[in-house]
């Protein structure tokens, strides 16, 4: 796509200074959790004294402020509309981040043209100011969300175990692969019940995006299910703030050490979070030897 390519290097050009590194964060299909594990990535990583925005780019059916439970003022409806500066409209929340507010219900954000989305990202090219811009999209391949996808640095692809969900995210890779093939890729799977059922879904991925796509996608790790997500989101709380100790917050915590490149000791401590580091290093090694077979 020779539009999302001139974007990409429409940030490059604007940017060549940056230290802000664009991590998006997307999936196949709608309803895998990526919104929940965009927040709750962005607020670990912050938790790491990195400074960070979160952008919501689900353009037309945001939510991120619904999970954070906040009501912004203003959001990308009045940017885009020009009645605001993008600068303007963002908001410092409790949880130590900063977010960028989307809008519900507008198809205009839905469908920008070529030059709205230029304006756009050119607009985002200039907040660089933090460490990390965690941009939760929207899901699917619309013209939207690939330029978002081609114009970060690295993309965070966001599955579970269903084969609705697989489909829909090798498709997201097929599309990511097709106008970017050198991007960073990087999957992550949600919702799983066991060990094995992450590793067999990520392996399948990994294996026939390299054989078919002749891209390279990272295993960045699982999140297991966890009853306390659903819950935290029925009170519009994030659970990593909501239930720090969960198994699902424990997760994301060691996903925010590998998105940050911080090494940990996983062969000392005590507690869960040390136990599920030492699990997350052996789960590792596991993958490495499959992958060399």
């Amino acid at each position: 796509m020779d539009q999302a390519a001139n974007l990409r290097r429409l940030v490059i050009q604007n940017n060549a200074a940056r230290r802000t590194k664009t991590i998006a964060i997307t999936s196949g299909k709608g309803g895998v959790g990526k919104t929940s594990v965009a927040v709750s990535l962005a607020i670990a990583l912050a938790k790491r004294n990195y400074s960070v925005t979160l952008l919501d780019a689900d353009l037309g059916l945001a939510n991120v402020n619904v999970v954070l439970g906040i009501i912004p003022k203003y959001n990308l409806y009045h940017v885009i509309k020009g009645k605001k500066k993008l600068e303007e409209i963002i908001i410092d929340v409790p949880e130590g981040i900063k977010i960028i507010a989307g809008a519900s219900g507008f198809h205009q954000l839905a469908n920008l043209d070529v030059k709205q989305r230029e304006y756009f990202i050119k607009a985002l090219s200039e907040l660089n100011d933090d460490d990390y811009m965690i941009i939760d999209t929207g899901a699917g391949i619309s013209q939207n969300v690939l330029s978002f996808l081609v114009a970060s640095d690295e993309v965070i692809v966001v599955t579970t175990p269903e084969p609705t969900a697989i489909t829909d995210a090798y498709g997201t890779i097929k599309a990511i692969a097709a106008n970017d093939p050198d991007k960073t890729v990087k999957l992550l799977v949600n919702r799983a019940q066991t060990v094995t059922e992450a590793k067999k879904v990520a392996q399948r991925v990994i294996n026939i995006a390299g054989q078919f796509l002749n891209i390279k996608v990272d295993n960045l790790g699982f999140i297991f299910d966890d009853m306390y997500v659903a819950k935290s989101i029925r009170n519009q709380k994030p659970f990593i703030v909501s239930y720090p100790k969960s198994k699902a917050s424990t997760c994301i915590e060691i996903i925010a050490d590998r998105v940050a490149n911080i090494e940990s000791d996983t062969d000392k401590g005590t507690g869960m979070l040390s136990f599920f580091r030492r699990f997350f290093g052996h789960y590792e090694s596991e993958n490495e030897e499959d992958s060399l077979q």
